[in-house]
Protein backbone atom coordinates (compact mmCIF):
# COMPACT_ATOMS: atom_id res chain seq x y z
CA UNK A 1 0.00 0.00 0.00
CA UNK A 2 1.71 3.19 -0.75
CA UNK A 3 1.66 6.40 1.71
CA UNK A 4 -1.03 8.30 -0.26
CA UNK A 5 -3.52 5.09 -0.01
CA UNK A 6 -2.32 4.78 3.54
CA UNK A 7 -3.20 8.62 4.22
CA UNK A 8 -6.74 7.88 2.79
CA UNK A 9 -7.40 5.27 4.44
CA UNK A 10 -7.00 6.80 7.86
CA UNK A 11 -8.79 9.79 6.52
CA UNK A 12 -11.69 7.60 6.47
CA UNK A 13 -11.05 5.71 9.92
CA UNK A 14 -10.74 9.54 11.35
CA UNK A 15 -13.62 11.19 9.71
CA UNK A 16 -15.98 11.29 12.34
CA UNK A 17 -13.75 12.24 14.66
CA UNK A 18 -12.66 15.50 12.98
CA UNK A 19 -16.27 16.35 12.10
CA UNK A 20 -17.37 15.85 16.32
CA UNK A 21 -14.37 18.53 16.72
CA UNK A 22 -15.43 20.78 14.21
CA UNK A 23 -17.39 23.30 16.43
CA UNK A 24 -15.15 22.98 19.85
CA UNK A 25 -11.33 23.71 18.04
CA UNK A 26 -12.23 25.32 14.57
CA UNK A 27 -14.98 26.98 15.76
CA UNK A 28 -17.03 27.32 12.43
CA UNK A 29 -19.89 29.73 12.00
CA UNK A 30 -22.51 29.13 9.86
CA UNK A 31 -23.69 32.38 9.55
CA UNK A 32 -20.61 33.99 9.00
CA UNK A 33 -20.55 36.06 5.49
CA UNK A 34 -17.46 33.88 4.68
CA UNK A 35 -19.56 30.63 5.16
CA UNK A 36 -22.80 32.03 3.51
CA UNK A 37 -20.53 33.35 0.35
CA UNK A 38 -18.89 29.69 -0.48
CA UNK A 39 -20.89 27.09 -2.51
CA UNK A 40 -22.52 23.65 -1.27
CA UNK A 41 -19.77 22.03 -1.88
CA UNK A 42 -16.99 24.13 -0.12
CA UNK A 43 -19.56 24.35 2.70
CA UNK A 44 -19.61 20.40 2.86
CA UNK A 45 -15.64 20.38 3.28
CA UNK A 46 -15.38 23.23 5.57
CA UNK A 47 -17.71 21.40 7.82
CA UNK A 48 -15.37 18.34 7.26
CA UNK A 49 -12.19 18.98 7.13
CA UNK A 50 -11.27 22.12 10.13
CA UNK A 51 -7.94 22.99 8.60
CA UNK A 52 -9.85 24.34 5.16
CA UNK A 53 -11.35 26.26 7.20
CA UNK A 54 -8.62 27.75 9.38
CA UNK A 55 -6.89 28.53 5.73
CA UNK A 56 -9.87 29.81 4.28
CA UNK A 57 -9.81 32.19 7.52
CA UNK A 58 -6.51 33.99 7.11
CA UNK A 59 -6.99 37.76 5.53
CA UNK A 60 -4.74 37.65 2.91
CA UNK A 61 -6.88 34.50 1.85
CA UNK A 62 -9.94 36.16 1.80
CA UNK A 63 -8.86 39.28 -0.27
CA UNK A 64 -8.56 37.22 -3.03
CA UNK A 65 -12.14 36.28 -3.06
CA UNK A 66 -14.12 32.71 -2.10
CA UNK A 67 -12.37 30.50 -4.49
CA UNK A 68 -14.15 27.61 -6.37
CA UNK A 69 -14.25 24.53 -5.24
CA UNK A 70 -13.35 21.64 -7.58
CA UNK A 71 -13.60 17.44 -6.90
CA UNK A 72 -11.92 17.22 -10.23
CA UNK A 73 -9.54 18.80 -12.26
CA UNK A 74 -10.29 19.08 -16.55
CA UNK A 75 -9.14 20.08 -19.56
CA UNK A 76 -12.28 22.82 -19.06
CA UNK A 77 -9.75 24.50 -16.25
CA UNK A 78 -6.63 24.96 -18.96
CA UNK A 79 -8.43 28.28 -20.00
CA UNK A 80 -8.80 30.27 -17.19
CA UNK A 81 -7.02 33.30 -17.12
CA UNK A 82 -7.45 34.22 -13.45
CA UNK A 83 -7.68 30.75 -11.29
CA UNK A 84 -9.14 31.17 -7.85
CA UNK A 85 -9.99 27.03 -7.06
CA UNK A 86 -9.20 24.77 -4.22
CA UNK A 87 -9.35 20.79 -5.56
CA UNK A 88 -8.63 17.53 -3.37
CA UNK A 89 -5.60 15.63 -3.60
CA UNK A 90 -6.55 12.87 -1.26
CA UNK A 91 -5.22 11.88 2.44
CA UNK A 92 -7.38 15.54 3.44
CA UNK A 93 -5.30 17.71 1.41
CA UNK A 94 -6.24 20.35 -0.33
CA UNK A 95 -4.68 22.60 -3.10
CA UNK A 96 -5.37 26.30 -3.49
CA UNK A 97 -4.53 27.41 -6.92
CA UNK A 98 -4.79 31.14 -7.85
CA UNK A 99 -3.16 33.77 -9.93
CA UNK A 100 -0.46 35.55 -8.63
CA UNK A 101 -0.27 39.46 -9.89
CA UNK A 102 3.08 40.23 -9.66
CA UNK A 103 4.56 36.71 -11.07
CA UNK A 104 4.29 34.78 -14.41
CA UNK A 105 3.78 31.90 -12.77
CA UNK A 106 0.59 31.08 -10.47
CA UNK A 107 0.28 30.30 -7.21
CA UNK A 108 0.20 26.33 -5.95
CA UNK A 109 -0.57 26.21 -2.13
CA UNK A 110 -1.03 22.63 -0.48
CA UNK A 111 -3.72 22.54 2.47
CA UNK A 112 -2.57 19.94 4.98
CA UNK A 113 -4.04 18.75 7.95
CA UNK A 114 -1.27 19.97 10.34
CA UNK A 115 -0.64 22.96 8.67
CA UNK A 116 -1.29 24.52 11.83
CA UNK A 117 1.58 22.72 13.71
CA UNK A 118 4.13 22.50 11.02
CA UNK A 119 7.46 23.66 12.24
CA UNK A 120 5.98 24.37 15.72
CA UNK A 121 8.03 23.60 19.37
CA UNK A 122 5.53 21.01 19.53
CA UNK A 123 7.03 18.66 16.68
CA UNK A 124 10.47 19.65 17.96
CA UNK A 125 9.09 18.46 21.60
CA UNK A 126 7.76 15.17 19.55
CA UNK A 127 11.20 14.19 18.08
CA UNK A 128 13.09 15.20 21.13
CA UNK A 129 10.17 12.19 22.95
CA UNK A 130 10.77 9.96 19.58
CA UNK A 131 14.47 9.71 21.13
CA UNK A 132 12.82 7.66 24.05
CA UNK A 133 11.71 5.25 21.07
CA UNK A 134 14.88 4.23 19.18
CA UNK A 135 14.29 0.94 19.52
CA UNK A 136 10.95 0.81 18.41
CA UNK A 137 12.01 3.12 15.97
CA UNK A 138 14.55 0.63 14.52
CA UNK A 139 12.64 -2.17 14.33
CA UNK A 140 9.99 -0.39 12.38
CA UNK A 141 12.71 0.69 10.31
CA UNK A 142 13.35 -3.16 9.35
CA UNK A 143 9.77 -4.05 9.07
CA UNK A 144 9.23 -4.52 4.98
CA UNK A 145 5.90 -3.40 4.61
CA UNK A 146 5.12 0.24 4.56
CA UNK A 147 1.52 0.70 6.04
CA UNK A 148 3.19 -1.55 9.19
CA UNK A 149 5.93 0.82 9.70
CA UNK A 150 2.84 3.16 9.83
CA UNK A 151 1.02 1.53 12.62
CA UNK A 152 4.26 1.04 14.71
CA UNK A 153 5.18 4.94 14.19
CA UNK A 154 1.59 5.58 15.78
CA UNK A 155 1.64 3.68 18.24
CA UNK A 156 4.69 4.68 19.45
CA UNK A 157 2.75 8.49 19.07
CA UNK A 158 0.55 7.57 21.19
CA UNK A 159 2.59 6.78 23.57
CA UNK A 160 4.13 9.64 23.59
CA UNK A 161 0.48 12.05 23.29
CA UNK A 162 -2.14 11.86 25.34
CA UNK A 163 -5.70 13.60 24.67
CA UNK A 164 -7.49 13.24 28.06
CA UNK A 165 -7.37 12.48 31.88
CA UNK A 166 -4.27 13.19 34.13
CA UNK A 167 -1.35 14.03 32.39
CA UNK A 168 1.16 10.50 33.11
CA UNK A 169 5.01 11.27 33.12
CA UNK A 170 6.72 11.55 30.29
CA UNK A 171 3.78 12.44 28.14
CA UNK A 172 2.40 15.32 26.05
CA UNK A 173 -0.90 16.36 26.40
CA UNK A 174 -2.73 17.62 23.35
CA UNK A 175 -6.20 17.83 22.13
CA UNK A 176 -8.13 14.95 19.73
CA UNK A 177 -7.54 17.83 16.94
CA UNK A 178 -3.82 18.26 17.86
CA UNK A 179 -3.02 14.70 17.67
CA UNK A 180 -4.71 14.29 14.38
CA UNK A 181 -2.36 17.00 12.83
CA UNK A 182 0.65 15.19 14.65
CA UNK A 183 -0.26 11.78 13.12
CA UNK A 184 -0.61 13.56 9.72
CA UNK A 185 2.89 15.26 10.14
CA UNK A 186 4.35 12.87 12.13
CA UNK A 187 3.93 10.09 8.87
CA UNK A 188 4.40 12.50 6.60
CA UNK A 189 8.09 13.25 7.34
CA UNK A 190 9.26 10.03 8.79
CA UNK A 191 7.55 7.73 5.91
CA UNK A 192 7.26 10.46 3.49
CA UNK A 193 8.82 13.02 1.87
CA UNK A 194 8.65 15.55 3.89
CA UNK A 195 7.24 19.04 3.14
CA UNK A 196 7.08 17.89 -0.26
CA UNK A 197 5.04 14.87 0.18
CA UNK A 198 1.92 16.65 -0.99
CA UNK A 199 3.42 17.44 -4.67
CA UNK A 200 4.33 14.01 -5.00
CA UNK A 201 0.90 12.97 -3.79
CA UNK A 202 -0.98 15.12 -6.25
CA UNK A 203 -1.84 13.28 -9.68
CA UNK A 204 -1.73 16.39 -11.48
CA UNK A 205 1.84 16.90 -11.16
CA UNK A 206 4.53 16.19 -13.52
CA UNK A 207 7.47 18.20 -12.25
CA UNK A 208 8.97 19.55 -8.74
CA UNK A 209 12.21 21.47 -8.85
CA UNK A 210 13.91 23.32 -6.56
CA UNK A 211 16.76 25.07 -8.30
CA UNK A 212 18.26 26.40 -5.08
CA UNK A 213 17.37 29.04 -2.42
CA UNK A 214 13.50 30.19 -2.40
CA UNK A 215 10.36 28.31 -3.79
CA UNK A 216 10.04 24.90 -5.18
CA UNK A 217 8.66 25.50 -8.44
CA UNK A 218 6.13 23.08 -10.56
CA UNK A 219 5.23 21.63 -14.10
CA UNK A 220 0.75 20.57 -13.32
CA UNK A 221 -0.82 19.20 -16.08
CA UNK A 222 -3.67 21.86 -16.22
CA UNK A 223 -2.18 24.88 -15.14
CA UNK A 224 1.35 24.41 -16.91
CA UNK A 225 4.28 26.34 -14.69
CA UNK A 226 3.06 27.24 -11.18
CA UNK A 227 5.30 28.59 -7.81
CA UNK A 228 4.46 26.25 -5.06
CA UNK A 229 4.00 27.91 -1.25
CA UNK A 230 6.90 25.46 -0.42
CA UNK A 231 10.23 27.61 0.28
CA UNK A 232 13.33 27.19 1.44
CA UNK A 233 14.96 30.53 3.34
CA UNK A 234 18.76 29.73 3.60
CA UNK A 235 21.15 27.30 2.73
CA UNK A 236 21.39 25.75 5.75
CA UNK A 237 17.17 24.66 5.80
CA UNK A 238 17.68 23.47 1.85
CA UNK A 239 21.29 21.50 2.64
CA UNK A 240 19.50 19.70 5.43
CA UNK A 241 16.30 19.06 2.78
CA UNK A 242 18.29 17.05 0.57
CA UNK A 243 20.33 15.42 3.07
CA UNK A 244 17.05 14.29 4.25
CA UNK A 245 15.62 13.20 0.59
CA UNK A 246 19.29 11.49 -0.28
CA UNK A 247 19.21 9.64 2.71
CA UNK A 248 15.28 8.51 2.34
CA UNK A 249 15.95 7.14 -1.12
CA UNK A 250 18.79 5.53 -0.18
CA UNK A 251 21.71 7.13 -1.82
CA UNK A 252 23.07 9.63 0.52
CA UNK A 253 24.89 12.66 -0.57
CA UNK A 254 28.04 13.87 -0.05
CA UNK A 255 30.67 16.47 -0.42
CA UNK A 256 32.94 13.93 -2.23
CA UNK A 257 29.72 12.29 -3.83
CA UNK A 258 27.09 15.69 -4.11
CA UNK A 259 25.35 14.18 -7.29
CA UNK A 260 22.55 11.38 -6.90
CA UNK A 261 20.19 9.98 -10.07
CA UNK A 262 18.14 7.34 -8.45
CA UNK A 263 14.21 6.91 -7.82
CA UNK A 264 11.36 7.17 -5.07
CA UNK A 265 9.92 4.50 -3.58
CA UNK A 266 6.49 5.38 -5.93
CA UNK A 267 8.97 5.19 -8.81
CA UNK A 268 9.38 8.57 -9.87
CA UNK A 269 12.86 9.84 -11.06
CA UNK A 270 14.98 12.08 -8.98
CA UNK A 271 18.32 13.94 -9.07
CA UNK A 272 20.04 15.81 -6.57
CA UNK A 273 23.06 18.42 -6.31
CA UNK A 274 24.27 18.61 -3.41
CA UNK A 275 26.55 21.91 -1.86
CA UNK A 276 27.54 24.84 -4.06
CA UNK A 277 31.04 23.28 -4.87
CA UNK A 278 29.13 22.31 -8.14
CA UNK A 279 26.11 24.40 -7.62
CA UNK A 280 26.79 27.62 -7.19
CA UNK A 281 23.31 28.44 -6.40
CA UNK A 282 23.56 25.79 -3.63
CA UNK A 283 21.86 22.57 -3.44
CA UNK A 284 18.70 21.45 -6.11
CA UNK A 285 16.86 18.66 -6.98
CA UNK A 286 14.19 18.12 -9.61
CA UNK A 287 11.28 15.32 -9.69
CA UNK A 288 9.81 13.89 -12.65
CA UNK A 289 6.56 11.95 -11.33
CA UNK A 290 6.00 8.76 -11.98
CA UNK A 291 2.40 7.25 -13.13
CA UNK A 292 1.29 4.11 -11.78
CA UNK A 293 -0.92 3.56 -14.79
CA UNK A 294 0.92 5.19 -18.26
CA UNK A 295 -0.69 7.03 -20.64
CA UNK A 296 -2.17 5.09 -23.38
CA UNK A 297 -1.57 5.49 -27.10
CA UNK A 298 -5.34 6.69 -27.05
CA UNK A 299 -4.93 9.33 -24.74
CA UNK A 300 -2.37 10.77 -26.55
CA UNK A 301 -4.53 10.83 -29.20
CA UNK A 302 -7.48 12.17 -27.15
CA UNK A 303 -4.63 14.95 -26.07
CA UNK A 304 -3.91 15.62 -29.92
CA UNK A 305 -0.21 14.32 -29.59
CA UNK A 306 -1.22 12.38 -33.05
CA UNK A 307 -3.81 11.21 -34.60
CA UNK A 308 -5.33 7.40 -35.05
CA UNK A 309 -4.25 7.17 -38.39
CA UNK A 310 -0.34 7.53 -37.28
CA UNK A 311 -0.93 5.30 -34.47
CA UNK A 312 -2.15 2.40 -36.43
CA UNK A 313 1.37 3.46 -38.63
CA UNK A 314 3.26 2.96 -35.92
CA UNK A 315 1.23 -0.42 -35.13
CA UNK A 316 1.94 -1.99 -38.41
CA UNK A 317 5.74 -1.03 -38.12
CA UNK A 318 6.11 -2.70 -34.50
CA UNK A 319 4.46 -5.59 -35.41
CA UNK A 320 6.46 -6.09 -38.74
CA UNK A 321 9.66 -5.92 -35.78
CA UNK A 322 10.87 -2.06 -37.10
CA UNK A 323 13.83 -0.73 -35.28
CA UNK A 324 12.16 2.57 -33.91
CA UNK A 325 13.89 5.33 -31.97
CA UNK A 326 11.69 7.88 -30.37
CA UNK A 327 13.80 11.30 -30.29
CA UNK A 328 13.29 14.54 -29.10
CA UNK A 329 14.87 17.65 -26.86
CA UNK A 330 14.05 17.24 -22.66
CA UNK A 331 10.61 17.31 -21.37
CA UNK A 332 8.89 16.68 -25.24
CA UNK A 333 7.06 12.94 -24.14
CA UNK A 334 9.34 10.93 -25.62
CA UNK A 335 9.28 7.81 -22.43
CA UNK A 336 5.65 8.77 -22.69
CA UNK A 337 5.44 7.99 -25.90
CA UNK A 338 7.69 4.76 -26.07
CA UNK A 339 5.71 3.22 -23.22
CA UNK A 340 2.02 4.46 -24.90
CA UNK A 341 3.60 2.29 -28.14
CA UNK A 342 5.11 -0.27 -26.59
CA UNK A 343 1.30 -1.74 -26.55
CA UNK A 344 1.64 -2.53 -30.01
CA UNK A 345 4.49 -4.77 -29.82
CA UNK A 346 2.99 -8.10 -30.56
CA UNK A 347 1.90 -9.65 -27.22
CA UNK A 348 3.62 -13.08 -27.32
CA UNK A 349 7.23 -11.43 -27.94
CA UNK A 350 9.37 -11.47 -24.91
CA UNK A 351 11.14 -8.08 -24.59
CA UNK A 352 14.11 -7.00 -22.23
CA UNK A 353 14.45 -3.26 -21.21
CA UNK A 354 17.55 -1.83 -20.21
CA UNK A 355 17.60 1.69 -18.52
CA UNK A 356 19.75 4.25 -16.55
CA UNK A 357 16.55 4.63 -13.81
CA UNK A 358 13.40 2.34 -14.37
CA UNK A 359 10.76 4.70 -15.99
CA UNK A 360 9.72 2.41 -18.91
CA UNK A 361 6.39 0.50 -18.18
CA UNK A 362 5.54 -2.25 -20.48
CA UNK A 363 2.41 -4.37 -20.10
CA UNK A 364 3.60 -7.53 -21.12
CA UNK A 365 3.63 -10.55 -18.94
CA UNK A 366 7.28 -11.67 -20.31
CA UNK A 367 9.30 -8.53 -19.85
CA UNK A 368 12.50 -8.57 -18.12
CA UNK A 369 13.62 -5.05 -16.68
CA UNK A 370 17.26 -4.22 -16.30
CA UNK A 371 18.42 -1.37 -14.63
CA UNK A 372 21.92 0.11 -14.18
CA UNK A 373 23.96 -0.12 -10.73
CA UNK A 374 26.21 2.58 -10.30
CA UNK A 375 28.53 2.46 -7.77
CA UNK A 376 32.07 4.45 -6.92
CA UNK A 377 33.90 1.18 -7.48
CA UNK A 378 34.20 0.54 -11.08
CA UNK A 379 34.63 -2.87 -10.48
CA UNK A 380 30.81 -3.74 -9.27
CA UNK A 381 29.12 -0.75 -11.71
CA UNK A 382 26.95 -2.69 -14.25
CA UNK A 383 26.23 -0.27 -17.16
CA UNK A 384 23.99 -0.11 -20.17
CA UNK A 385 26.83 -1.23 -22.70
CA UNK A 386 27.17 -4.50 -19.95
CA UNK A 387 23.23 -4.90 -20.10
CA UNK A 388 23.26 -4.47 -23.44
CA UNK A 389 25.31 -7.12 -24.26
CA UNK A 390 23.80 -9.81 -21.87
CA UNK A 391 20.22 -9.16 -23.43
CA UNK A 392 21.87 -10.11 -26.58
CA UNK A 393 22.22 -13.74 -25.49
CA UNK A 394 19.04 -13.47 -24.11
CA UNK A 395 16.94 -14.04 -26.96
CA UNK A 396 14.38 -11.26 -27.10
CA UNK A 397 12.19 -10.82 -29.72
CA UNK A 398 12.56 -6.86 -28.45
CA UNK A 399 14.75 -4.53 -26.79
CA UNK A 400 13.95 -1.54 -25.64
CA UNK A 401 16.44 1.17 -24.12
CA UNK A 402 15.64 3.47 -21.92
CA UNK A 403 17.62 6.68 -23.63
CA UNK A 404 20.45 5.94 -26.12
CA UNK A 405 23.33 8.42 -24.49
CA UNK A 406 26.82 6.31 -25.39
CA UNK A 407 28.97 3.10 -26.73
CA UNK A 408 25.62 1.66 -25.96
CA UNK A 409 24.34 3.10 -29.22
CA UNK A 410 26.91 1.37 -31.39
CA UNK A 411 26.03 -2.23 -29.74
CA UNK A 412 22.07 -2.10 -29.95
CA UNK A 413 22.84 -1.02 -33.98
CA UNK A 414 25.12 -4.11 -34.02
CA UNK A 415 21.72 -5.70 -32.59
CA UNK A 416 19.36 -4.23 -35.26
CA UNK A 417 22.36 -5.74 -38.00
CA UNK A 418 21.54 -9.02 -36.47
CA UNK A 419 18.20 -9.27 -36.66
CA UNK A 420 17.27 -8.38 -32.78
CA UNK A 421 14.61 -5.75 -33.03
CA UNK A 422 15.20 -2.16 -30.58
CA UNK A 423 13.62 0.58 -29.49
CA UNK A 424 14.59 4.16 -27.92
CA UNK A 425 14.72 7.27 -27.03
CA UNK A 426 17.10 9.69 -28.45
CA UNK A 427 17.75 13.41 -27.90
CA UNK A 428 17.68 15.18 -30.86
CA UNK A 429 15.26 17.55 -32.38
CA UNK A 430 15.64 16.26 -35.98
CA UNK A 431 16.43 13.20 -38.15
CA UNK A 432 19.34 15.30 -39.16
CA UNK A 433 20.54 15.81 -35.67
CA UNK A 434 20.19 12.44 -34.90
CA UNK A 435 22.42 10.67 -37.80
CA UNK A 436 24.79 13.40 -36.77
CA UNK A 437 24.76 12.40 -32.88
CA UNK A 438 24.84 8.72 -33.68
CA UNK A 439 27.59 8.85 -36.06
CA UNK A 440 29.75 11.42 -34.25
CA UNK A 441 31.89 10.61 -30.36
CA UNK A 442 30.75 9.06 -28.64
CA UNK A 443 28.44 6.27 -30.11
CA UNK A 444 30.36 5.89 -33.23
CA UNK A 445 28.26 4.04 -35.28
CA UNK A 446 29.54 3.51 -38.96
CA UNK A 447 27.16 5.58 -41.37
CA UNK A 448 26.73 2.18 -43.28
CA UNK A 449 24.86 0.66 -40.57
CA UNK A 450 22.38 3.64 -39.81
CA UNK A 451 19.68 2.13 -42.26
CA UNK A 452 19.17 -0.45 -39.60
CA UNK A 453 16.99 2.17 -37.90
CA UNK A 454 13.69 1.82 -39.89
CA UNK A 455 11.61 4.72 -37.72
CA UNK A 456 12.02 8.00 -36.06
CA UNK A 457 9.63 9.95 -34.49
CA UNK A 458 10.16 13.42 -33.40
CA UNK A 459 8.43 14.50 -30.11
CA UNK A 460 8.20 18.01 -29.41
CA UNK A 461 6.71 20.70 -26.39
CA UNK A 462 4.97 22.95 -28.72
CA UNK A 463 3.13 26.59 -28.52
CA UNK A 464 -0.40 25.38 -30.11
CA UNK A 465 -2.33 28.40 -31.98
CA UNK A 466 -4.66 28.95 -29.00
CA UNK A 467 -1.38 29.89 -27.10
CA UNK A 468 -1.12 26.94 -25.08
CA UNK A 469 1.20 24.78 -24.78
CA UNK A 470 1.19 20.82 -25.44
CA UNK A 471 3.74 18.12 -26.81
CA UNK A 472 3.00 16.76 -30.44
CA UNK A 473 4.41 14.38 -32.72
CA UNK A 474 6.18 16.41 -34.91
CA UNK A 475 6.91 14.08 -37.46
CA UNK A 476 7.09 10.50 -38.66
CA UNK A 477 10.28 9.38 -41.15
CA UNK A 478 11.38 6.75 -42.49
CA UNK A 479 15.03 5.80 -42.84
CA UNK A 480 15.77 4.70 -46.18
CA UNK A 481 19.58 4.64 -47.26
CA UNK A 482 23.03 6.01 -46.71
CA UNK A 483 25.03 7.03 -50.05
CA UNK A 484 28.17 6.64 -49.76
CA UNK A 485 29.46 8.23 -53.32
CA UNK A 486 27.53 11.53 -51.36
CA UNK A 487 27.62 10.76 -47.51
CA UNK A 488 23.91 11.75 -47.80
CA UNK A 489 21.37 9.92 -46.22
CA UNK A 490 17.61 9.55 -47.61
CA UNK A 491 14.40 9.68 -45.68
CA UNK A 492 10.63 10.02 -46.27
CA UNK A 493 8.52 12.24 -44.20
CA UNK A 494 5.33 10.22 -43.52
CA UNK A 495 3.44 12.04 -41.27
CA UNK A 496 4.21 15.48 -40.00
CA UNK A 497 2.66 18.30 -37.97
CA UNK A 498 1.00 21.65 -38.95
CA UNK A 499 1.77 24.14 -36.46
CA UNK A 500 -0.52 26.60 -37.81
CA UNK A 501 -3.71 24.73 -37.92
CA UNK A 502 -2.50 22.02 -35.21
CA UNK A 503 -3.25 19.02 -37.47
CA UNK A 504 -0.97 16.37 -39.36
CA UNK A 505 -0.60 15.56 -42.72
CA UNK A 506 0.08 12.66 -44.40
CA UNK A 507 2.63 13.37 -46.83
CA UNK A 508 3.66 9.99 -47.06
CA UNK A 509 0.42 8.11 -48.03
CA UNK A 510 0.69 6.44 -51.33
CA UNK A 511 4.51 7.23 -51.12
CA UNK A 512 6.18 4.89 -48.62
CA UNK A 513 8.92 2.85 -49.13
CA UNK A 514 9.13 0.98 -45.43
CA UNK A 515 5.31 0.54 -45.24
CA UNK A 516 5.19 -0.35 -49.07
CA UNK A 517 8.32 -2.89 -49.84
CA UNK A 518 8.80 -4.18 -46.22
CA UNK A 519 5.87 -4.63 -44.58
CA UNK A 520 2.87 -5.03 -46.72
CA UNK A 521 5.47 -8.48 -48.05
CA UNK A 522 5.85 -9.50 -44.51
CA UNK A 523 2.19 -9.46 -44.33
CA UNK A 524 1.80 -11.34 -47.17
CA UNK A 525 1.14 -8.66 -49.72
CA UNK A 526 2.38 -9.66 -53.29
CA UNK A 527 4.44 -6.42 -54.56
CA UNK A 528 1.82 -5.46 -57.37
CA UNK A 529 -0.68 -5.32 -54.47
CA UNK A 530 1.59 -3.50 -52.13
CA UNK A 531 -0.71 -0.75 -51.84
CA UNK A 532 -3.68 -2.29 -49.89
CA UNK A 533 -1.33 -2.05 -46.75
CA UNK A 534 -2.98 1.35 -47.06
CA UNK A 535 -6.39 -0.05 -46.04
CA UNK A 536 -4.83 -2.31 -43.67
CA UNK A 537 -3.84 1.35 -42.05
CA UNK A 538 -7.16 2.83 -42.41
CA UNK A 539 -8.60 -0.04 -41.08
CA UNK A 540 -6.70 -0.34 -38.10
CA UNK A 541 -7.27 4.01 -37.68
CA UNK A 542 -11.19 2.74 -37.29
CA UNK A 543 -10.20 0.17 -35.11
CA UNK A 544 -8.32 2.44 -32.49
CA UNK A 545 -11.48 5.22 -33.23
CA UNK A 546 -13.56 2.99 -32.46
CA UNK A 547 -12.18 1.89 -28.81
CA UNK A 548 -11.59 5.64 -27.81
CA UNK A 549 -15.07 6.33 -28.74
CA UNK A 550 -16.03 3.70 -26.29
CA UNK A 551 -13.71 5.06 -23.78
CA UNK A 552 -11.94 2.07 -23.68
CA UNK A 553 -8.38 3.86 -23.54
CA UNK A 554 -6.97 2.62 -20.11
CA UNK A 555 -3.12 1.78 -20.92
CA UNK A 556 -3.80 -2.15 -19.32
CA UNK A 557 -7.39 -2.38 -20.59
CA UNK A 558 -6.66 -1.21 -24.21
CA UNK A 559 -3.45 -3.84 -24.13
CA UNK A 560 -5.41 -6.98 -23.05
CA UNK A 561 -8.01 -5.97 -25.74
CA UNK A 562 -5.44 -5.60 -28.24
CA UNK A 563 -4.45 -8.82 -26.82
CA UNK A 564 -7.50 -10.69 -27.69
CA UNK A 565 -7.77 -9.43 -31.32
CA UNK A 566 -4.25 -10.37 -32.22
CA UNK A 567 -5.18 -13.94 -30.64
CA UNK A 568 -8.17 -13.98 -32.83
CA UNK A 569 -6.24 -12.79 -35.82
CA UNK A 570 -8.23 -8.93 -36.09
CA UNK A 571 -4.90 -6.94 -35.32
CA UNK A 572 -1.61 -8.70 -36.45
Amino acid sequence: MSLSSIFRFREKQTASVGSATVEAETSVRLDSPLFQAMSTALQDQVVNHPHLWRYLNQPSVQAMGVPDFLPRLGKAQKNLRQPNLIYPTGANVFVHLYQTEDDSRNSYIPIEPGGALDGSSLIEEIDRKLIDHVGELQKAAGVENQEDRVEILLEILGKICQTEGKSRRGTIQVTKGELQQLEYLVVRDKEGLGAIQPLISDPYIEDVSCSGVGPVFLEHKIFGALKAGIVFDNVPQLDHFVIQLSERIGRPVTVRNPIVDSTLPDGSRINIVYGDDVSKRGSNFTIRKFQATPMSILDLVAGGTLTEEMAAYISLMLGAGMNTFVSGETASGKTTMLNAISTFIPPIHKIVSIEDTPELQVPHPNWTREVVRSSSDTASSITMFDLLRAALRQRPNEIIIGEIRGEEGAIAFQAMQTGHSCMATFHASSVERLIQRITGHPINVPKTYIDNLNIVIIMSAVRLPDGSTGRRILSINEIIEYNSETDAFGFIEVFRWDPATDTFEFPGYMNTNILENVVASRRGLPPRESRRIYDVLNERADVLRGLREKEITNFYELHTILTQAYREGLFR
